[in-house]
């Protein structure tokens, strides 16, 4: 179910929740709604708010934490490819094949990630035995030096690669840190409870149910914006593709 569903879902739920606590406490006898009994009400309200505040706010700092490290990871990735091109250039021609091999590489991990047929997006498992990634990496291994500043050049570009290896790794392990389902259900269950309370309390009329109505929005667009940071690849706030296409034009130059 995409992000924009769940939040609508969650929207539903929680203004559900209140617009049946306010025809419920018609039906209440009146001491169930007394002075007293309203300050237990509020009080038990202020706790849950709270819960949901602190949990809210964690969640979309770690969902942001995540979109930007994978946005990090992609202008890094961006540079290392850039920079190896440029190293590989000034070993000499010997690299042509290899610098041939790195755009192609970087041309498919631009498909995988931003796909333009409709297909999921993802990113290229570091294991994966087709990738172009591996033949210039043994083109390169298997370089013979013929002075000091070549062997000095082989071994920054065989650094690079590492380096390369271990930024494409990070960016495949941080793809999947979606919101996991039972938190999630959780932190709707408080948010039903809060909004029922809401609504014993709430006087029954147009002004409430409007902002109830926006309060239920602003807290449904919290939980869209939590699942859209955690999942970079897809949906409507997504990673940037500029970066890894600016250096992939640039490649062979």
């Amino acid at each position: 179910m995409s992000p924009l569903a769940i939040s609508v879902l969650v929207a539903v739920c929680v203004f559900t929740g209140a617009v049946l606590a306010m025809h419920a406490a018609r039906a209440l006898p009146s001491q169930h709604l007394s002075a007293e009994a309203r300050d237990v009400i509020k009080l038990a309200m202020a706790l849950v708010a709270t819960l949901v505040a602190l949990v809210l706010g964690l969640l979309i700092a770690t969902a942001k934490g995540t979109f930007d490290a994978q946005t990090g990871a992609t202008r890094q990735l961006s540079s290392n490819v850039l920079l190896l091109d440029q190293v590989l250039a000034g070993y000499g021609p010997e690299t042509e094949h290899s610098r041939a091999a790195l755009r192609q590489a970087v041309a498919r991990t631009i498909e995988r990630m931003w796909p333009e047929d409709g297909s999921p997006p993802s990113i290229l498992p570091p294991h994966d035995t087709g990738s172009p990634m591996l033949d210039y990496y043994n083109e390169v291994a298997n370089l013979e030096p013929q002075s000091d500043a070549q062997r000095a050049l082989k071994a920054r570009a065989l650094q690079i690669m590492t380096d390369l290896a271990q930024t494409r790794f990070q960016m495949y392990v941080q793809e999947n840190s979606g919101l996991p389902p039972p938190f999630l259900i959780v932190v709707v269950f408080w948010l039903v409870i809060l909004f029922a309370g809401y609504g014993l309390i709430a006087p029954r009329n147009v002004t409430v149910v409007v902002v109830l109505l926006a309060c239920t929005l602003s807290v449904s667009g919290a939980v869209f914006l939590i699942l859209e940071l955690a999942d970079p690849l897809d949906g409507l706030v997504r990673l940037s593709s500029l970066p890894l296409r600016q250096a992939y034009a640039q490649l062979g130059r």
